[in-house]
């Protein structure tokens, strides 16, 4: 009864940085919430289970002798620890989420929909192909879709995000050059300053060696570079266009052309597609290989919010390598082409490298995929490029005067601030992201490209209307003046408002406690 009193005695008093502090620790309708396994018990379970039957275990020595280490928890203990817990996420059904080379954009509840249809839903990879003839009309018409957007001879829909569809597209490439017989020769990947960390990851997991290309001033790769750095040992160049700092690379086609005349391949990185969808095809521009992010540029859902999809553009150079599976018309029906020999490839050296995934890929990323596709059209989805690119521009220009711009041009879907700004404020670019957070934004991009120092990356994308995108523009001209003006507080203390305060990140890195130990 102790306790009991101690509870309806205790004061509310002011806490830490003059917050109210409350017996719960609970604050309105932000509600603390502990561990689950702090909440349940380890020795019960959250259910009444009668004992089995009397039975012989199949296991063998393989039986378990002792407990599971798992909490028990009651259904309403579990549902409201975990809507607890999603209270405290930032979503893009938040608000803006202007998280940098991301795409974070809107996703339609009308794909929802259209994914939950029995039909997609309710299918299984092992049933017979009669059964799920929809299905594969379907895959055929996103890859039809895909194709025309790319300029492409082939599209690979088995890789299951947007660095296994780098792999995809260079495990082509690796076994094109060894169709030619040069897998022992070309055994380098060139890869701009300014790629994405998953290019030479992808280039040295496939057993390349990685030459960097230096970006030039202006963010962009330089032709003379790239051509300098070729050579009969190189298999491909890894290039992003629209590249990491929001740039269209302008000499797209000089540097392809110089790839392509020492014998080596192209790989496009279309993680930034968003921004030149339906205005130019990659393939126009001699590229051969690019994977696409459906989660960015289809809308699909990011990360908890489902599997991803990255499927990958082929030239007609790589077409006869793509992975199986592969969807093929035969008459009235479709099939799924499960066998090297029955692809009809031209030659016994130019067919499919094998497999990238055991089954087709992401059924429902695909129906949103194409159903974001139908519901914008052609014109549409070219608008939805326009548009991202204006929202980038209207950042950009609206907050030049106070922050400094990296690169003093155009840029397309995301435009990249440096601290240049900050410079002798004492403040930096990790302290304006936690401001952010106390604003109710997610951060932009921090750090990231590293080619720019304390780069600031802000990808607003075409869902955000003007008065969503003034209000942001409106609240970092704020944060700004205020770093501007020496309010050290709002910044190194923050975030105040969140459910925990700012943490020792370099701790975190190097010393993470990943297992919950009971306590003694």
């Amino acid at each position: 009864m102790a306790n009991d009193r101690d509870r309806s005695d205790a004061p509310a008093t002011a806490g830490e940085n003059g917050a109210c502090r409350t017996f719960t620790g609970n604050r309105g309708l932000a509600q603390e919430e502990a561990l689950i396994f702090e909440i349940g018990r380890i020795d019960a379970a959250g259910v009444d289970i009668e004992e089995p039957a009397p039975f012989t275990p199949r296991l063998g020595g393989l039986m378990r002798e002792d407990g599971i280490g798992l909490p028990g928890l009651s259904e309403p203990e579990t549902v409201r620890h975990y809507v607890r817990l999603s209270q405290r996420n930032y979503g893009i059904d938040t608000g803006l989420f202007p998280l940098g080379s991301c795409t974070m954009k809107h996703n339609p509840r009308l794909n929802e929909a259209m994914a939950r249809l029995p039909g997609f839903a309710d299918i299984h990879p092992l049933q017979p192909l009669s059964t799920v003839q929809g299905a594969l009309a379907l895959f055929d018409e996103l890859s039809r879709w895909l194709a025309e957007l790319t300029g492409a001879a082939a599209i690979a829909l088995p890789p299951k995000a947007g660095a296994h569809g780098e792999f995809c597209g260079m495990a082509a490439i690796r076994a094109a050059i060894e169709a030619r017989g040069e897998a022992g020769t070309r055994t380098v990947v060139l890869v701009p300053d300014s790629a994405h960390g998953t290019n030479p990851a992808t280039a040295a997991l496939l057993g390349f060696s990685v030459r960097a290309v230096p970006a030039r001033d202006d963010g962009t790769v330089d032709v003379a570079a790239v051509t300098g750095a070729l050579g009969p040992d190189v298999a491909a160049i890894m290039l992003t266009n629209p590249n990491t700092c929001g740039l269209f690379e302008r000499d797209i086609t000089a540097i392809a052309d110089a790839v392509h005349a020492a014998g080596a391949f192209f790989y496009c990185d279309g993680a930034n597609f968003n921004a030149i969808m339906g205005k130019v095809r990659p393939m126009d521009l001699g590229v051969d290989a690019m994977h696409l992010n459906l989660h960015k540029t289809f809308s699909t859902p990011h990360g908890g919010g489902g599997p991803g999809a990255g499927p990958v553009a082929l030239s007609a150079r790589l077409a006869a390598f793509a992975p199986l599976p592969l969807v093929r018309r035969e008459g009235d029906a479709f099939v799924l082409v499960e066998d090297e020999r029955a692809c009809g490839a031209a030659s016994p050296d130019a067919a499919p490298f094998g497999r990238i995934a055991a089954f087709h890929g992401q059924t429902g990323m695909f129906v949103r995929a194409l159903a974001f596709m139908l519901s914008h059209g052609a014109d549409g989805l070219r608008q939805a490029a326009e548009d991202a690119v204006l929202a980038a521009n209207y950042i950009r220009a609206s907050l030049d005067d106070l922050m400094s711009v990296a690169f003093d041009r155009p840029t397309m879907h995301e435009v990249l601030f440096d601290d240049t700004w900050l410079k002798g404020t004492g403040i930096t670019t990790l302290d304006i992201a936690k401001a952010l957070i106390d604003e109710g934004y997610h951060p932009m991009t921090v750090y990231f490209p590293l080619v720019v120092h304390g780069a600031m990356l802000v990808e607003p994308t075409e869902s955000e209307s003007k008065a969503s995108l003034d209000l942001f523009i409106a609240t970092l001209r704020d944060l700004a003046r205020s770093a501007l003006a020496g309010e050290h507080a709002r910044f190194t203390g923050a975030p105040r408002l969140a459910p925990r305060g700012r943490l020792d990140e370099t701790r975190a890195a190097r010393q993470p406690v990943l297992r919950w130990t009971p306590p003694a």
